[in-house]
């Protein structure tokens, strides 16, 4: 039975409104992508740490690179297509459909802060090199922990849907 919470944030992610059953399994298909990219982005910052600059900065430019594929071509997303074949089809669970504008302007951010991030490594610009890593692992702790995705909210500020968007916080009632 699918949450308050998992509702709000499959509104704010810009998916229709679904059955409490159908809605807890496309939940979980929806956090297969972050789960991987947020693990690789701990990764990256761990190779930055341990003075892996150029190991650090390539994962960044890879990650970003795939997610900023992933705002262009959100059909041939190469998350949700691993997800659907072998993860969903195989065990007759709903296939996740091609990404809304709020989820690839999340996405989309998050590829720009790794790009940055990435370039900062790089260049040695240590301080702005953990500003945005701080952001990355603090996007992706609100996304994985608390349902709540930063990117998704900020798209519908910025399209000025205030309501709307203060009505998918993980802490909103109906």
């Amino acid at each position: 039975m699918a949450s308050q919470v998992v509702r709000n944030f499959m509104k704010q992610q810009g998916f229709a409104e679904e059955s409490p059953d159908a809605c807890d399994m496309h939940f979980s298909g929806l956090y297969f992508q972050p789960r991987i990219v947020g693990s690789l982005v701990v990764v990256a910052i761990i190779l930055h740490v341990s003075g892996l600059i150029s190991y650090s900065s390539i994962l960044f430019f890879v990650l970003s690179a795939l997610l900023w594929w992933n705002v262009l071509v959100p059909s041939l997303n190469p998350f949700e297509q691993f997800y659907n074949r072998v993860i969903a089809a195989p065990r007759g669970k709903t296939t996740l459909p091609p990404a809304p504008g709020p989820r690839r302007f999340a996405q989309g951010m998050a590829a720009a802060f790794m790009i940055v991030a990435g370039v900062a490594v790089m260049q040695g610009w240590t301080v702005t090199a953990w500003i945005f890593e701080a952001f990355l692992v603090a996007a992706f702790s609100m996304l994985l922990f608390g349902k709540f995705c930063l990117g998704a909210y900020i798209y519908h500020l910025l399209r000025g849907e205030f309501g709307f968007a203060n009505a998918t916080l993980p802490w909103a009632r109906p």
